[in-house]
């Protein structure tokens, strides 16, 4: 929960001085990415910490699946510095690519080692992403033949002219429907992209998004993440997915906002990562269905019951006072009795004494009917009530 760290990093500092532990700042350079970035000027530029070894100019290292040939090195002044040793935190530019925060940092002999290291992860990664896609193929193909199975189960009994109509109505809406009408038939389901300016502050994001628990209501799919400004491969993602784009610290230039308004594309662009999260509930409370509340306009007892007799039928009369707010004949109603609702509708008649009236207030005395044949009896109460659609909100809660 965040407490007693200082005491904790005290301590810690305090042991590894009693048992001279110490860095090895011979040998081949490890350390661990804590940062990266892009800069124009720069190019891909990491902010690491040299756990061992030291770091001098010219030295090549590999990180993830990427690697640099040190030309420069910062201080956290921006100073450049000839040399980092371990424990201190350095600037490094020179790298291919940009590393992803929480990589570890290796020094290799040569830059046709660094080549050979990277494409072997890269090979890896392929290999291993190739056996899950192999194993999710197996998962749905296995799920389709159940399903499959079990629709055939089902239809087992029919004959050929029954089967044909069950077929038809249960795949007309897909038939029918454009690929786009076909996104936009699942309203419960928000698709988003999520660009940051470093690669810390895209994994801050996402780590929170993983906190999501509320698929119930609302998917949440991540169908892409990165770093740098808004390009027109966003827009055209966001189109695809019928998406919303949540960009932090990064920019969208005046021809790429251009091209999300003509396709109908959100962008949201913020610099305070709780401020995009909450935009980010509000679109999926967007998303929610309203809920239907009802909203009591008056209440009303039962103190008297007779009837009247209209053509051949004799129509059940509740004598009433109203105990609080008013009646009125155009809103909805329901009987209560003993604590259950026995009936919800319409008034067919409301009368003062003998007149016909819309609206009776509190503390005034009147006779109703309902539009439906039901006895009342003395004691019962009558409501009349409004229904009001409410907005729902998300039940995830990200924490702040």
């Amino acid at each position: 929960q965040g407490e007693n760290l200082m005491v904790l990093a005290e301590a810690t500092v305090a042991l590894a001085e009693m048992l001279e532990l110490k860095a090895d700042s011979t040998g081949l350079v490890e350390g661990t990415v804590i940062e990266s970035r892009k800069d124009k000027g720069k190019g891909p530029l990491t902010t690491a910490i040299i756990q061992r070894g030291t770091l001098r100019k010219g030295c090549v290292l590999v990180a993830g699946k990427t690697w640099a040939k040190v030309r420069f090195m910062f201080d956290e002044n921006g100073k450049a510095v000839d040399a980092a040793s371990p424990g201190i935190p350095v600037e490094i530019m020179g790298w291919k690519e940009v590393p992803s925060a929480g990589d570890e940092i290796l020094e290799v002999e040569s830059e046709q080692r660094a080549h050979e290291v990277v494409a072997w992860r890269t090979y890896v990664e392929q290999q291993e992403r190739m056996k899950r896609d192999v194993e999710v193929i197996e998962a749905k193909q296995k799920e389709h033949r159940m399903d499959y199975e079990k629709k055939q189960q089902k239809l087992a009994h029919l004959t050929w002219r029954q089967r044909k109509a069950v077929l038809y109505k249960a795949n007309k809406h897909v038939m029918f429907s454009k690929p786009k009408e076909r996104t936009e038939m699942d309203k419960n389901m928000l698709s988003v992209i999520v660009k940051g300016d470093v690669d810390g502050s895209v994994e801050a994001i996402l780590n929170i998004l993983d906190s999501y628990d509320a698929d119930s209501e609302c998917k949440l799919d991540i169908i892409h993440f990165g770093m740098g400004d808004i390009s027109e491969t966003d827009i055209n993602l966001a189109e695809a997915f019928n998406g919303v784009i949540f960009g932090f610290s990064v920019k969208a230039n005046e021809s790429i906002k251009q091209l999300a308004a003509k396709k109908g594309i959100k962008i949201k662009l913020h610099n305070i990562i709780y401020k995009l999260i909450e935009d980010l509930k509000d679109e999926l409370n967007s998303r929610l269905p309203p809920s239907v509340v009802e909203n009591t306009i008056g209440e009303a007892s039962v103190l008297d019951i007779f009837s009247v007799t209209v053509g051949k039928n004799k129509i059940p009369v509740a004598g009433c006072r109203v105990q609080k707010g008013l009646l009125d004949r155009k809103m909805k109603f329901k009987l209560i009795r003993k604590g259950d609702v026995i009936w919800r509708g319409s008034l067919s008649s409301l009368k003062h004494h003998k007149d016909d009236v819309q609206v009776i207030k509190t503390g005034m005395d009147c006779g109703l009917s309902l539009d439906k044949y039901i006895e009342f009896n003395i004691g019962d109460e009558i409501t009349c009530y409004e229904e009001k659609e409410v907005q729902q909100t998300t039940s995830w809660d990200p924490g702040f």
